[in-house]
């Protein structure tokens, strides 16, 4: 997309190049801005093979948008919604009204409160509208996308290996460089 408030692309078939038509997690975000924080998602989504889309859904420029792609992301095959946005950061939340499917909220690093008030405005859901919240900026994207294929995984026993080999991984790095007499 071009800019932040394209509302010519419809909701329900997003027209990205990158959207995957077998696609089991939605990775949204409110503005093209929050990609850098955003693409750490997307990167371990990649990295563990679970086919997602990505778009731009704002819930303050474009909510009809919004609307329409919560309605209709279990139909269209998705399984689970990351959701990063900024400051007010009503993006998670207000999708996961209208859906039944998981969402998990990533706050944004903002100028003004270093995603504070983003990471408040996510976590702070009422009663009957959860959104599982992540840790502030790349590093809530990275376990967002993460979480979403643990989610998957429970029923996918390629994907669970897949799960098992990362963090077998995560574990031999740690332990290969746990020896610090050479410092």
């Amino acid at each position: 997309m071009t800019s932040n408030d394209n509302t010519s692309d419809t909701a329900s078939a997003p027209s990205n190049p990158t959207s995957d038509s077998r696609a089991l997690v939605g990775v949204i975000m409110g503005s093209r801005n929050d990609w850098d924080t955003m693409s750490g998602a997307c990167e371990m989504l990649e990295q563990l093979q679970v086919p997602y889309e990505k778009s731009v859904v704002s819930a303050h420029r474009t909510p009809q948008r919004m609307f329409e792609y919560a309605q209709s992301a279990r139909s269209r095959g998705l399984r689970v919604i990351i959701a990063g946005a900024g400051g007010a950061a009503h993006l998670p939340g207000m999708v996961a009204s209208e859906t039944i499917l998981p969402v998990i909220g990533v706050p944004v690093q903002s100028r003004a409160l270093q995603g504070l008030d983003s990471l408040l405005s996510i976590v702070q859901m009422p009663g009957g509208i959860p959104v599982a919240t992540m840790s502030i900026g790349k590093s809530g994207a990275k376990n967002a996308g993460i979480l979403a294929a643990r989610m998957l995984a429970m029923t996918d026993d390629a994907l669970a290996s897949r799960v098992e080999a990362f963090v077998q991984k995560q574990h031999d790095d740690v332990i290969a460089g746990a020896d610090l007499s050479d410092l």
